[in-house]
């Protein structure tokens, strides 16, 4: 199949040119850095450099690319975790909606038979049962930025859905490059005793290598439809996970901090997620798509994060 694949050096993007490739499929991936556009070449795939939020652009290279299939995994993320900065979601809520959209004409133009869309699959509303499967209410009403972020998120996921196409709700992803890696930005918060257990540290993460992540991309490809929670088999409370994190990263067992001091310190946003999170049940994607994590659990991933990262999970 002939893939156009936007977000190819990202840190989905990396190992997704590598399983495409190896999966006998023809690969056009984009980038915004020309100094990435090599690493896409030695993979076996042709790239193409563009600024992913140039919607003339992007229509322009579907349609030279005339791919059978589009994959979106673009996000544009800063190195530092700060979801409570009014800009942190900005570029990636365009990125989901205005190049979705571009993404979507020219596919139609070029003949697209099939799209992928890159979600996440903590968007979900934080009550209810501690883990959630795809009918669960999405929390468009979360305080800003999370709200109209998640908006931007839900708006797209639309888009895809309507043209028949699989969104990959994501869990939280640690591996090279992004904010869970040694060198990322809570590997880096874990060694200054600045990523603590807040209360009693009950709120529910689900995590997702980021090759798992692309190879649940490569399956949606030939199968499936509508949305997916993509996500490990073990959803865990923040006490269960942070010290193995902690550990995995070089650092001390995490503190523990009273509820409203962490308020004070890091703002509602993070805080309501550490105390009342959810996870996300993955029993549709691994029925569905016939898809299953290579790392199914948290505990022995973490030590086998395979590199350092940038700590960012920025690809525009």
């Amino acid at each position: 199949m002939r893939v156009f694949l936007a977000g190819g050096s990202g840190v989905i993007g990396r190992p997704l040119v590598a399983q495409l490739v190896a999966a006998g499929h023809e690969v056009v991936a984009t980038t915004r850095s020309a100094a990435k556009a090599a690493a896409i070449s030695a993979a076996g795939a042709t790239p193409v450099v563009l600024d992913a939020l140039d919607a003339e652009a992007v229509k322009n290279a579907v349609r030279e690319a005339r791919p059978e299939a589009i994959v979106h995994q673009l996000t544009a993320l800063p190195p530092k975790f700060e979801p409570a900065r009014a800009d942190f979601y900005t570029d990636t809520s365009r990125l989901r909606t205005e190049t979705t959209a571009a993404l979507l004409e020219a596919g139609g133009e070029a003949g697209a038979r099939r799209y992928v869309f890159q979600s996440i699959c903590f968007l979900y509303q934080l009550r209810g049962p501690l883990v959630l499967d795809e009918s669960a209410p999405v929390a468009t009403d979360a305080p800003e930025p999370l709200g109209s972020a998640t908006r931007a998120t839900v708006a797209g996921e639309r888009l895809i859905v309507e043209a028949g196409g699989v969104v990959l709700r994501y869990g939280q992803l640690y591996g090279p490059g992004t904010y869970y890696s040694r060198e990322g930005d809570f590997g880096r918060r874990a060694r200054r005793r600045m990523l603590p257990i807040v209360g009693d540290g009950g709120g529910t993460f689900s995590f997702l290598h980021v090759d798992d992540a692309a190879s649940a991309a490569v399956a949606a490809l030939t199968t499936g439809a509508g949305i997916y929670n993509v996500a490990d088999d073990e959803p865990a409370p923040a006490r269960d996970w942070m010290p193995v994190f902690c550990d995995a990263v070089g650092a001390a067992r995490p503190m523990r901090v009273p509820v409203w001091l962490a308020r004070l310190i890091a703002g509602e946003l993070v805080v309501g997620n550490l105390v009342h999170g959810r996870g996300a049940a993955n029993a549709r994607a691994k029925a569905e798509l016939g898809w299953a994590p290579a790392k199914p659990s948290w505990r022995t991933g973490f030590y086998e994060m395979d590199g350092s990262g940038a700590g960012s999970a920025s690809e525009r």
